[in-house]
């Protein structure tokens, strides 16, 4: 197992690798595995660049996030300017059924609500409004339209996660109640588990998702 200090350098070493970032700017503190950063960064893609980056590093079970985002002045945005371009992005994304989500922008925090057809769709908004200059923060509280569950939807999740390179599938117990999956068992990363809950996510009929699943190393052994 790991110790604090050696997660906390390995956190700190995987952050100077991001080209984007400038790894002086976010402090790092690890308890009993859950890390902790904090700083001041210019920009949202730094933000979820930063907390990306440490969910790959082995022996963190979490991650608290304490990095505020201050624009450059030249980069601030009026919530109205930052409205606009949201509209904008989701009008011309595809992948997106624009006139099903509300949007709301206060002090450039971006909140996404209403209803699509499919979890991709709410997903994808997320990531077309996160890149847009002068947003600090998006929360996407976009719901999946409820649909009638497959019989067999525990095994094509289960076929979802084989296929899948970085889960094991076999650590990884499935367990459908309506339109919810439950996910439980162990796996070797943060990143992982985040993995598991997107692919469960893409399944036909889901609407919400509980990820259970426990971050461990070095406890169990993987084939």
């Amino acid at each position: 197992m790991k110790t604090d200090l050696e997660i906390q350098k390995d956190v700190m070493e995987q952050l100077r690798w991001q080209p984007i970032l400038e790894a002086t700017e976010i402090g790092v503190s690890v308890k009993n595995g859950i890390a902790t950063l904090s700083g001041q960064l210019n920009s949202y893609p730094k933000k979820l660049a930063a907390e990306k980056a440490v969910k790959k590093v082995s022996g963190v079970k979490a991650v608290i996030e304490d990095i505020r985002v201050v624009l450059h002045p030249g980069h601030e945005k009026t919530d109205l300017e930052i409205a606009e371009a949201v509209v904008n992005v989701l009008k011309w994304n595809s992948a997106v059924a624009e006139e099903n989500i509300k949007i709301n922008v206060e002090n450039g925090f971006v909140t996404l609500s209403g209803q699509v057809e499919w979890a991709h769709e709410r997903a994808m908004a997320e990531i077309a409004v996160e890149t847009i200059k002068g947003v600090r923060l998006v929360v996407n509280q976009i719901t999946i339209k409820p649909k009638p569950v497959l019989e067999n939807i525990k095994r094509k999740i289960d076929s979802a996660f084989q296929r899948h390179a970085s889960i094991d599938s076999g650590k990884i117990k499935i367990n459908v109640v309506g339109n919810t999956v439950i996910l439980s068992g162990t796996v070797r990363a943060y990143s992982e588990k985040e993995d598991a809950e997107d692919a469960a996510w893409d399944a036909p009929g889901v609407n919400r998702v509980e990820n259970q699943i426990e971050v461990a190393e070095d406890e169990f052994a993987f084939d």
